[in-house]
């Protein structure tokens, strides 16, 4: 649920869900996040009135806003999503209020939909958390309304959209992001959540996904939409125990069974949009044939093979890297996709590795002979797939349904 969608497409919307780790039941209707339940981490939450009095934010009225978006027009609508819909307006630069149409600077105004899935603590969470945390790779808040029944955020907008429509929108507007542009936003992404998982009170983010990495003119990778976000564990607590609550094909295994989120689940999810950069393929694609559905569970047997890694790779971005370059980003893939959540790496080695990665590709330009580019040569990844691999890795939660 981007918020800064580029003007000519609307978003899709993502299949959240609400799934409670005890009952088995769904909670589809709720506009809770997240439940503290006993065992896990003892938090005294903030009150509403702590933090909006603490956030460094403007505080628009909802005729600012509603002047800024020229009444909320159909035609200046950004996207959509659970939230509700994302209007493009304008501002002047420096005092924030509503300017004309091409005087000032471009905002994207998220406006909650009182009837939608998501709701006032959603609202209340990309606040608590955007009004604090500054960071190149975070998308930047500048403002919220609550007026009455309104409750509005504005963000500074992200011209190039999210990198969901980038991976898997096929047009003339979106043309396929080339290897370089891609491991320039893994890396970007992954500095933000690096991030939240060493800021003084450790956050986890708990939706990553593609449609979350939102892009400026010069294609930074920022995170948005921090609605789901919790604090992380604290002192001696292992973990933080809520109800399960995310994207249908992100969410780290232990955490769709027992509700204990922590670091490493953010860690899980960046494995899945890895993948996700590597192919062009969605997460959960139910157009692609039986077997083929579910990314993680259709690409892991490939990803350690010289030659089956080319049936996971874009075609699109044949020519463009060395095989040694494809295997190692698969390979960084596989460890944050691994079952036993205490394997993965942090975020930190993460980024480490993605900027070593970067760092050899930058000699290997500078030095033709360094090492030849392949051609792709892609289908099934099941054929030749050994066992070990297969049992390494989760298959799909039957709690999680498309």
């Amino acid at each position: 649920m981007g918020i800064c969608w580029s003007i000519q497409i609307k978003s899709e919307s993502a299949l959240s869900i609400g799934y409670d780790s005890k009952t088995g039941e769904k909670n589809g209707n709720s506009n809770s996040s997240s439940k503290v339940s006993t065992g896990s981490q003892t938090q005294t939450p903030r009150s509403e009135g702590d933090i909006l009095q603490s956030c460094n934010l403007k505080r628009f009225t909802y005729s600012e806003l509603k002047s800024a978006t020229r009444n909320f027009r159909p035609d200046s609508v950004l996207g959509q999503g659970g939230f509700g819909s994302v209007f493009k307006g304008w501002v002047d630069e420096h005092s924030l209020a509503p300017s004309k149409p091409g005087v000032g600077i471009v905002i994207a105004v998220k406006r909650l939909n009182q009837e939608g899935f998501q709701g006032h603590k959603e609202w209340l969470a990309e606040i608590n958390y955007l009004g604090q945390l500054r960071h190149p790779n975070l998308v930047k808040l500048l403002g919220y309304c609550l007026e009455d029944d309104h409750r509005l955020l504005a963000y500074e907008f992200m011209p190039k959209g999210s990198m969901e429509n980038h991976l898997f929108r096929r047009g003339s507007y979106f043309q396929p992001l080339s290897w370089r542009l891609r491991m320039k936003v893994a890396l970007g992404a992954a500095k933000g959540l690096a991030f939240l998982h060493n800021a003084e009170t450790m956050v986890i983010y708990r939706d990553f996904k593609t449609s979350n990495i939102l892009l400026d003119s010069n294609f930074n990778a920022k995170l948005s939409d921090f609605g789901l976000a919790r604090d992380g564990p604290t002192g001696d607590k292992s973990h933080v125990s809520t109800r399960v609550m995310g994207t249908y094909g992100y969410a780290a295994p232990e955490y769709l069974s027992t509700g204990h989120l922590t670091a490493k689940s953010d860690i899980y999810s960046f494995g899945v949009v890895l993948l996700e950069i590597l192919s062009g393929k969605k997460a959960i694609d139910k157009n692609r044939p039986a077997g083929e559905q579910n990314l993680v569970e259709w690409a892991i047997p490939c990803l350690t093979n010289k030659r089956r890694i080319f049936r996971v790779l874009d075609p699109r971005l044949e020519g463009q890297y060395s095989l040694g370059r494809a295997l190692k980003v698969a390979n960084l893939a596989l460890q944050c996709l691994y079952m036993e959540p205490k394997m993965r790496p942090s975020m930190d080695e993460v980024v480490s590795t993605l900027e070593e990665l970067q760092d050899d590709e930058k000699r290997e330009r500078r030095d033709p002979h360094a090492e030849p580019t392949t051609t792709n040569k892609a289908r099934s990844c099941r054929q030749e797939a050994g066992p070990k691999m297969a049992a390494a890795y989760p298959r799909p939660s039957a709690s999680l349904r498309a």
